[in-house]
């Protein structure tokens, strides 16, 4: 099962790059409505799966496919987004997938017993399809090209929006991109950001059935509480860059909510190891979700800083070493289990890249551009 769960987040790390660097050159709209088509027909594939092969090869094609959508979602921020409204724009972005995901756990704890596994994947493909028709409908690469915005926005916009020093967008040779200190030190957090949050996606859901005995259904409810922690995280984080930034302490207003966040990831995982109940363990880990959640608008708007107007590539670098964190843990998780026969390596583990990414961040400096 962790080879099964580690083949999508493979799939996802290894095709960040390409996929956000076609976002730079093709244009966000057409490139991210692509992706959405490809990850729901994939999704669906999933409900074809026959044997245990097939299921990895659909889900090692599923991540692959989806891999694009947040680098090409920075990309489109470059052009959209004031400089100074950055932090609530990628916390709003990332609590959509983590709403998304608290509400579909119990949902499809239910839907199983209504219609079978299998039925479920073939409902979120067909969601998906929906929602590329309508992101394509209603999406435009440059809010110059939006007839549904007022003239004034736009103006306020590409006054305040950072701008492009001069058109070569998809051009920053990769060799380029990982020369840069900054952008080593970004990989490596997000590394500790993705490691312990795939775990709350993946094994939390049979870790706290199993350990506590709990049905389907309450397991579903259990595992979503850490994801509406994430979200809470997001928005919180996303409001304390803008609010530092605006203050004029550029550098600050990326380090300190990240920084805050990942002492929360230390906190809440060790304080989860002391737990004997499935609500207080998952409290615990809630706390150490929203604090890693805190480090997520300031990682993409640190990209969108040193990357400008290649920030699709840069991001997806940084994105890409992150998922193949969220790899391992899909991996480190059992193998670990097995080798030990205690949880608590994993947690331990975990906890260590928390104080890793501590130490990344107070050397992280967004004046200093990739190019």
């Amino acid at each position: 099962m962790g080879w099964v769960l580690g083949a999508f987040a493979l799939g996802y790390a290894l095709f960040q790059v390409p996929a956000g660097s076609l976002g730079d050159k093709y244009g966000v709209r057409k490139v991210m409505t692509s992706i959405m088509v490809l990850w729901s027909i994939f999704t669906s594939f999933t409900g074809l799966a026959w044997n245990y092969v097939s299921m990895l090869c659909f889900r090692f094609i599923f991540g692959a496919s989806e891999a694009g959508a947040f680098p090409n979602i920075s990309r489109a921020a470059f052009s959209w987004v004031p400089t100074k409204e950055r932090g609530i724009f990628q916390g709003i972005n990332f609590s959509g997938s983590r709403l998304g995901a608290a509400f579909a756990l119990p949902l499809v704890a239910y839907l199983i017993d209504a219609w079978g596994w299998r039925n479920i994947f073939y409902f979120f493909g067909a969601i998906g399809i929906l929602g590329a028709f309508l992101f394509y409908t209603f999406f435009r690469n440059r809010p110059e090209r939006h007839n549904g915005v007022s003239d004034a926005e736009k103006e306020y916009i590409v006054k305040n929006r950072q701008q492009e020093v001069e058109k070569k967008g998809g051009n920053l040779p990769i060799k380029t991109i990982l020369g840069s200190k900054n952008v080593i030190l970004a990989m490596i957090q997000y590394v500790s950001s993705n490691f312990i949050f795939f775990f709350m996606l993946t094994w939390l859901f049979p870790y706290i059935k199993d350990k506590y005995e709990l049905t389907l259904v309450a397991a579903g409810w259990y595992a979503m509480l850490p994801l509406l922690a994430g979200a809470l995280g997001n928005w919180v984080s996303g409001y304390t860059v803008d609010a530092i930034y605006k203050k004029g302490k550029w550098k600050l207003s990326r380090q300190l909510p990240a920084t805050i966040g990942f002492i929360l990831v230390v906190i809440g995982i060790l304080s989860s190891l002391f737990m004997d109940t499935p609500l207080g363990a998952v409290l615990c880990l809630s706390v150490a979700i929203f604090g890693a959640d805190m480090s997520l608008s300031p990682s993409w708007s640190f990209c969108m800083d040193i990357g400008e107007e290649n920030s699709g590539k840069v991001s997806g670098v940084m994105n890409m070493a992150g998922n193949l964190g969220a790899f391992s843990t899909s991996l480190a998780f059992p193998y670990l289990v097995k080798w030990t026969g205690s949880t608590e390596p994993f947690f331990y583990i975990a906890a260590g890249l928390g104080f890793v990414a501590i130490i990344c961040w107070s050397f992280m400096n967004p004046d200093k551009k990739v190019n």
